[in-house]
């Protein structure tokens, strides 16, 4: 599959071993019982090395796996309350968000508007500043309070 034909050639063991006609190459890797590998192709000339492809495919489909495993999926919670929101409610919806907050969730606190309740909106943002003031310490706003519509939305990110 190499089509050039000359390469700079680096053995099994990681030594240099300089750069070499392409049968040369092919004829040192069937020596070692191993495959020629093309590693730096843009390079003049291209480098090569003698390796076992099939185990150099399994170590980046590990590496995959691994970084696969460390990485944290940030999901985004969503909590909806009423402007007129009972204190009970409130507290149970706080500890939610909290929850949320601590496992490293975004939350889209959404407020919903019905009716005459359009007519004050002003509840709603008051509702919102006491959540933004409540949650203060442990999250920071990455959207802040709009009206979309009837919903009044605002989004908290964790601290990191």
């Amino acid at each position: 599959m190499i089509t050039v034909s000359s390469v700079r050639l680096v053995d099994a063991d990681g030594e240099m071993i300089g750069v070499v006609t392409i049968d040369q190459a092919l004829e040192k890797a069937a020596q070692a019982g191993l495959d020629l590998v093309e590693i730096s192709p843009n390079a003049d000339p291209p480098v090569c090395k003698v390796l076992d492809y099939g185990k150099l495919k399994f170590q980046e489909q590990k590496k995959k796996s691994e970084a696969r495993k460390k990485q944290k999926v940030i999901e985004v919670k969503e909590i909806k309350m009423r402007p007129n929101i009972d204190t009970h409610d409130y507290d149970v919806k706080m500890r939610a968000i909290r929850k949320f907050i601590g496992e490293g969730d975004k939350v889209k606190v959404t407020i919903r508007f019905r009716g005459r309740e359009m007519a004050h909106q002003q509840l709603g943002m008051q509702l919102l500043n006491r959540v933004r003031d409540e949650t203060i310490e442990e999250t920071k706003i990455e959207h802040p309070a709009t009206m979309e519509g009837r919903q009044m939305i605002m989004v908290l990110a964790p601290i990191k």
